[in-house]
């Protein structure tokens, strides 16, 4: 494999890792909070139906942006509900988002643009265009630095970039701030939290209110920068993806990262089996490269290492009289 192609594969790695990244930090907020958040799979494919809906009929990308963040925390509204304020199972409220968002997003679709459950191709100012950084231009032809600077640094659009900010951005918040040190606090002892004098029913809707933010971000970057429009069941998983993902990096921002580079690479290597079969010598049924992701998570699930999530995550709180 040259130096062209392997930039290729991991330039893919990067963009097909953001939405990933940006769900399991979501969830990663949610859970340190200790609400689990199965829904991750639904508010992404509500906000990426959104985003590409209203960004077609506005012509503008940026409304379509912020459509589907709306779409994404109006459910994490619902999920808070349900979780927090009615105390209901978190698992079948999440479970549940993904059913109603799975099939309300076809059928307003077909409702709206009637093409099948899509909606319209979205080209110009309705999609997210690629940047090119300071100076990559000028560095192109430098040997190898500047040819990765060029080919796989620069080149992406504005939210594979946030997506990579947000990393230390959410170390940052969980580790150094109060409002970080209380978030984790009330995923591990609530009724210490609440002692202090610190709403745990508030820091849980702010978490479940990041995580819409996050979903609505990620959802729309797959009908906007990665895709040019909605179609039916377009996360594809990713939702699911992303907690394996959240798990193995045991909760944590950084290790996070690693891991959805990870599942972007084998969903990069199922893009190019071209590429594969060169390396490998022989050429693998795409249909097995498709799910290799899946096959990951089973295969990985007996070499993680003890991985406890916080002791308070999954149980509703009652405050005591």
């Amino acid at each position: 494999m040259d130096l062209a192609t392997l930039l290729q594969m991991l330039d893919a790695t990067l963009r097909l890792a953001t939405p990933l990244l940006l769900a399991c930090l979501a969830g990663l907020y949610s859970e340190r909070a200790g609400i689990f958040d199965i829904g991750l799979e639904g508010k992404m494919l509500a906000a990426a139906f959104l985003s590409a809906a209203i960004a077609s009929v506005t012509g503008n990308v940026w409304l379509g942006l912020l459509a589907g963040i709306g779409a994404s925390m109006a459910l994490s509204l619902i999920h808070g509900l349900a979780s927090i304020t009615f105390r209901g199972n978190q698992l079948i409220s999440g479970v549940a988002i993904n059913f109603l968002a799975a099939g309300l997003t076809v059928v307003v679709a077909q409702s709206w643009f009637r093409q099948g459950g899509r909606t319209p191709q979205l080209s110009g100012d309705a999609r997210f265009d690629s940047i090119t950084l300071p100076f990559a231009e000028t560095l192109r032809d430098v040997p190898v630095l500047g040819t990765i600077y060029y080919e796989l640094i620069s080149g992406h659009t504005i939210l594979v970039y946030v997506a990579l900010l947000l990393v230390p951005v959410t170390w940052w918040v969980l580790y150094r701030t109060r409002f970080g040190l209380r978030l984790r606090a009330v995923g591990e002892n609530p009724a210490a939290v609440d002692t202090a004098g610190v709403s745990v029913v508030g820091l849980r809707f702010a978490a479940v209110a990041i995580c819409g933010v996050l979903c609505g971000i990620a959802g729309a970057y797959l009908a906007t920068a990665l895709q040019a429009g909605f179609t039916k069941d377009m996360s594809a998983g990713r939702g699911y993806i992303a907690l394996a993902a959240l798990i193995f990096a045991k909760w944590r921002p950084w290790y996070a990262l690693f891991s959805c580079l990870l599942f972007g690479f084998l969903q990069a290597m199922a893009l190019r089996s071209d590429v594969v079969a060169d390396v490998i010598g022989f050429a693998l049924n795409g249909q097995l490269l498709d799910v290799l992701p899946f096959i990951l998570v089973v295969v990985l699930t007996g070499f993680v290492g003890k991985a406890t999530g916080p002791k308070a995550g999954g149980q509703a709180y009652v405050k005591e009289r």
